[in-house]
């Protein structure tokens, strides 16, 4: 979440708790809990946080140890398994008859092909196509429902992750309503969001063209008990001679996804919602639209390579009216504004502890005039609001003006992202939406880690051509730069 990770009045005796973690199921994750006290909330989010590493054991496609790599790597025969994995390789088994094949566990066969010839930067043959196509077109696994065992059947790459997400967070959001004290919770892993209980959240559609945290979303929704899935080719990929494949493919082709670039669906059920979203790029907008309307209380957003957008009634109708965009005004000057053609982009990496999930940092980033004077907040990162303190820079400069403000929490949803790594825009405005004279600005990145380190980093400079300048690496942040650039 993006400058609004402050507790809030929720309902009566209760607030809002909010925490942000790094390299959860290899991406990012954010859990809110409405409670009655933190306390509460921290055993909410400690229930949680407990049932996804359990079920990390058992369905990672990543741990050589976890259950479903002991298995998959095991002999053919029979063998018992536990009801998770046995329930989320029966849910692929329903859903590749549902999408006539989209679906595929072994979709990473074709997958393993296409980042090899981005290795070498050529594209693969048909016959390595061909190949990984007819691995897919196997069976995988025999299940025996009366005795729960699961027998490999061939020898193709098998992932999980269709499904893995979604069902862990069904688990996950379980476990945190269950403690005693807490009425709602929202889990946020990599972009896709569930909402249970009595609350009800704002959650901003990631803009598949325009993918800063701070970019306008190209939706805004309000919900309350259902998930939000997304699914898209713009975070991960392989680039080929010069042109960008979606890490999305068609089991059924052997080849990547184009005509659709993002897909968002709601559905009450979470494993429905994750299911849909990734479908949804595989198949035709026509196809994709017949098997969402199969599926009770479902609705969705695609949005197709050429721009266009195709929605159904239902999700139009859980939208928020669409904000009026500020008004952009000048005084009469005789200094030269902002190029509007123009943006800078603020490209953040925060330091990861391999194979170890942690808190993220509180982090905030904003753009001081010459003159040392406050022009534009871009992000104030962070979930408890007594430690703001610790962002001494931030808090001297801001923290006045911006508790004074009332803030709204929103969450966003976009395809998912790897762990750590943030882009951020700004556009030449400063706080009140106006557009700043051309002139030398410095930019500001503050880190602070409870019972960690602090770290400041500021950049002067000045925005007449275009420009890169990377930025010294230090405990929290693992890179950074600044890219000045016209805008596409």
């Amino acid at each position: 979440m993006l400058c609004s990770n402050f507790t809030v009045p929720n309902t009566k005796n209760t607030r809002v708790y909010v925490s942000d973690y790094e390299n959860v199921l290899g991406t990012s994750l954010e859990i809110k809990v409405s409670a009655t006290s933190p306390d509460e909330a921290a055993k909410a989010e400690d229930a949680a946080m407990a049932e996804i590493d359990r079920l990390n054991k058992i369905l990672s496609g990543y741990d050589a140890k976890s259950e479903f790599r002991q298995w998959m790597n095991g002999s053919k025969q029979a063998v018992k398994v536990s009801p998770e994995l046995f329930q989320v390789l029966n849910l692929f088994d329903k859903w590749r008859v549902q999408t006539n094949g989209a679906l595929d566990a072994s979709a990473e066969a074709v997958g393993k092909v296409w980042k090899a010839a981005a290795q070498r930067n050529q594209l693969p043959t048909q016959t390595e196509i061909n190949n990984a196509v007819a691995q897919v077109k196997q069976a995988h696994w025999a299940l025996d429902v009366n005795n729960q065992t699961a027998t490999r059947l061939d020898n193709a790459s098998l992932m999980l992750n269709t499904f893995t997400k979604s069902y862990i967070m069904d688990k996950a959001c379980a476990a945190a309503m269950n403690t005693n004290g807490v009425n709602g919770v929202v889990l946020n892993i990599g972009g896709d969001i569930m909402v249970r209980g009595e609350h009800t959240e704002q959650i901003n559609v990631a803009n598949p063209k325009a993918d800063a945290e701070n970019d306008a979303p190209v939706a805004m929704l309000n919900i309350s008990n259902k998930t939000v899935a997304t699914s898209g080719n713009y975070r991960r990929g392989e680039m080929i001679q010069g042109k960008w494949y979606s890490h999305i493919v068609d089991p059924r082709t052997g080849r990547p996804v184009e005509q659709v670039i993002s897909a968002t669906v709601i559905a009450p059920n979470a494993v429905d919602a994750g299911a849909l979203a990734t479908s949804l790029n595989v198949l035709t907008p026509a196809e994709g639209k017949a098997l969402v309307e199969k599926v009770e209380g479902a609705e969705y957003m695609m949005i197709t390579a050429d721009g266009k957008r195709i929605e159904s009634d239902g999700f139009k109708a859980l939208e928020k009216p669409a904000a009026k965009p500020a008004v952009t005004t000048a005084s009469i000057s005789k200094d030269k504004l902002w190029d509007t053609k123009y943006e800078l982009s603020i490209n953040i990496e925060l330091a990861q502890i391999e194979g170890v999930r942690v808190h993220r940092p509180f982090v905030a980033v904003w753009v001081m005039d010459a003159d040392k004077k406050p022009v534009r907040m871009i992000a104030l990162w962070y979930n408890k609001p007594r430690w703001l303190r610790d962002m001494r820079s931030w808090y001297e400069t801001y923290n006045e003006a911006f508790t004074a403000e009332n803030s709204s929490i929103s969450s966003t949803t976009s395809a998912t992202r790897a762990p750590g790594k943030y882009t951020l825009k700004w556009d030449g405005k400063d706080d009140k939406g106006n557009l700043v004279k051309q002139g030398k600005y410095t930019i500001y990145i503050e880190a602070a880690r409870e019972h960690g380190t602090y770290q400041l980093i500021n950049q002067e400079m000045e925005f007449k051509k275009t420009q890169v300048i990377d930025l010294a690496a230090n405990t929290e942040i693992a890179s950074a730069s600044l890219d000045y650039h016209k805008i596409k």
